[in-house]
């Protein structure tokens, strides 16, 4: 039996041989020594006995057998070689009794190479052994800000708490929301049975996901499975059977695709004008009436955000009375947003609008379900390909509004005030800092956050003696506060300057118009795997800024020159000679920031003073839309 097996190996081994060597790989098992870091770069951890995953064991120690084995760790020396005879008998051994004894391995990067027991894990990998025993040395690297060693760093960390080593990623930060995908805290430790549960269902995903194909993707299957429990829910997955897992992967593939791309989001900055043939048109003329649902996190009462958008429904009814009828349901929370996208279609909706980032993944596992329904979420940088995503660049209008400050600011103070550090929101930041910059070069921007924990803002701008104070975007009818928009104190009174507008019910009147008149297609490519964003601005009348009758004459025209020259994509807010607070960001007069570097923005302009802060700094409330959407700096 032993040789048998010896020249079934014998043959997979000289198989991969010429199969690496086609593809110009080193046709025989990779060295530790020859990729090992210098001497003085790294040092040696013992682990103690580790069951190591045989598909990680990956080569030996030393040279000295690596000519014996092909890459897959299959034999390739004679059938009549004394080698031949070690490793039948070895065979035989390990179908009577077992082989028992472990191996002696380095761990590097995650990746094993044998120094003793060479011939026992090929014997194993020909029988399909899913894990083997062996006495582990890890290898730590000195740290670098190389992406694969700070990947390493962050899974040794992960390691003390919970010690699996079979799962990897290609992102950073991904063993930390692991951590919290399953329900465990920084830090807290798994349990055995825990560990005994994950490695129960890890192992059932990545058999399907293989089946299925997954081998093919250029993500580890660890991608896969991060995004897919972090969609569904660690729990919801665990509970599913063999046979639902199957039917619920297949169904949310092309989110596993879409990991794979380096350029993840389509923008759309204005809205599709491509012509559609008359046969189109008059097949859409016969369309049936489009029923939207909204889906608000507050109430237009209670939310300024909900509020315009509440707005931009109405107008909605207003400009298309006979095409759209609208619902609306209000207090959406992560909990109960899958049964209020649930009951929308069941009420015959054919088009959802779930008006904030937190709703994404109730959104995404709907729009899974439902493939004949339109499921729209309101926000940026989003990258899943079952729905589509909007926002506005409000960055324009801010830098408008900095311009205003920056020319009303008598002691050059001015104090801005954001709400969450999301993606979006640190570009407003700079872009206000700028256009006040460029108006009073002078002008220093204070930057506090509504959302941060004991902070009192009021007594800030008092410390600071700020002149003007970039507030609230706008304010609901029913508070009468008159701090939003820029004002500043006269008489100890606030007097608005000017503010901003999102008109949301543009961007909807121009989105349902693609939906109306066939348009709506063209934006999908079907070869490609990018999720679609549009992003909408000034030039499509999705943003505003409004000017105060106390404003003068001379600012308000400069305002309408810079609205122009945005709108008519002369001048782009984020161009030229840039700094930020930590250096140089374009020394280069001519540069002009590409929208995609706007949008992901981590850095705060020289003439900002604050910082961007971390999620634990914030209030609890801020939880969801960071977990969604937070700015991830380089230093947190």
């Amino acid at each position: 039996m032993g040789r048998e097996d010896y020249s079934k190996a014998f043959k997979l081994g000289k198989k991969d041989y010429q199969a690496r060597m086609l593809r110009g790989e080193k046709p025989t098992l990779q060295v530790l020594d020859d990729i090992m870091p210098e001497k003085g770069a790294y040092h040696e951890i013992p682990l103690g006995l580790v069951q190591i995953p045989a598909d990680q064991i990956v080569g030996t120690k030393t040279v000295g057998r690596s000519s014996s084995f092909s890459g897959n760790f299959m034999p390739i020396l004679r059938e009549d070689s004394e080698f031949a005879s070690k490793w039948s008998n070895l065979s035989t051994s390990h179908v009577e009794e077992g082989i028992r004894d472990p191996i002696k391995v380095y761990e590097y990067m995650n990746k094993f190479y044998v120094e003793e027991g060479n011939k026992r894990v090929s014997v194993m990998k020909f029988f399909g052994v899913v894990s083997i025993p062996g006495n582990v040395i890890r290898i730590v690297p000195r740290r670098s800000e190389d992406k694969e060693n700070k990947i390493y760093y962050e899974f040794m960390d992960f390691y003390q708490y919970a010690p699996i080593n079979y799962i990897w990623f290609s992102q950073e930060g991904s063993f930390a929301k692991l951590q919290e995908a399953v329900g465990k805290a920084p830090k807290e430790a798994w349990t055995d049975d825990e560990l005994l549960k994950f490695s129960a269902l890890y192992t059932r995903f990545t058999a399907e996901y293989k089946a299925k194909g997954g081998s093919k993707l250029k993500i580890t299957p660890g991608d896969a499975f991060l995004s897919f429990i972090t969609l569904y829910g660690y729990d919801v997955i665990d509970g599913k059977t063999t046979n639902e897992l199957k039917e619920l992967m297949a169904k949310s593939w092309e989110e596993f695709a879409l990991l794979q791309e380096e350029q993840e989001i389509d923008l759309k900055m204005k809205p599709n004008q491509e012509k559609k043939p008359l046969l189109s048109i008059l097949h859409q003329m016969g369309m049936p009436k489009l029923k939207i649902a909204f889906i608000y996190e507050k109430t237009p009462g209670t939310s300024a955000w909900t509020y315009a958008h509440e707005l931009g429904r109405l107008y909605l009814e207003q400009t298309f009375p006979e095409e759209v009828g609208t619902v609306f349901y209000e207090n959406g929370t992560k909990d109960n947003i899958d049964s209020l996208i649930e009951d929308a279609i069941n009420s015959g909706c054919n088009l959802i609008f779930t008006t904030t980032p937190s709703f994404v993944q109730g959104s995404v596992k709907a729009a899974i379900a439902n493939k004949d329904i339109r499921i729209m979420n309101c926000s940026l940088n989003t990258s899943h390909r079952y729905i589509r995503t909007y926002y506005s660049r409000m960055h324009e209008a801010k830098f408008l509004m900095g311009a205003i400050a920056g020319a009303m600011a008598e002691n050059n103070r001015l104090t801005y005030i954001a709400d969450y550090p999301i993606y979006g929101s640190i570009a407003n930041i700079n872009a206000f800092a700028l256009g006040a910059k460029m108006i009073n070069p002078r002008a220093e921007v204070y930057l506090e956050w509504s959302t941060m924990k004991d902070v009192d803002i009021d007594e800030r701008i008092r410390e600071t003696g700020a002149s003007c104070i970039s507030g609230m975007d706008m304010v609901i009818p029913e508070e009468a506060s008159r701090f939003f928009g820029i004002y500043h104190f006269d008489g100890g009174r606030p007097r608005n300057l000017a503010m901003p507008l999102y008109h949301w019910g543009k961007f909807y009147e121009q989105l349902l118009r693609t939906i109306m008149d066939g348009t709506w297609k063209y934006d999908d490519d079907p070869s490609s795997t990018k999720a679609i964003n549009y992003w909408w601005g000034l030039s499509e009348g999705v943003i505003e800024v409004i000017c105060s009758q106390y404003l003068p004459i001379g600012t308000k025209r400069l305002v309408e020159l810079l609205r122009a020259t945005i709108s008519s994509e002369l001048f782009n807010p984020f161009s030229g000679i840039l700094y930020s607070q930590n250096g140089v960001v374009s020394e280069d007069p001519d540069f002009h920031m590409q929208p995609e570097e706007i949008m992901t923005m981590d850095w705060l302009a020289d003439n900002v003073i604050g910082s961007i802060p971390k999620t634990e700094e914030l209030k609890e409330n801020a939880e969801p839309v960071m977990k969604q959407q937070g700015v991830m700096t380089k230093e947190g």
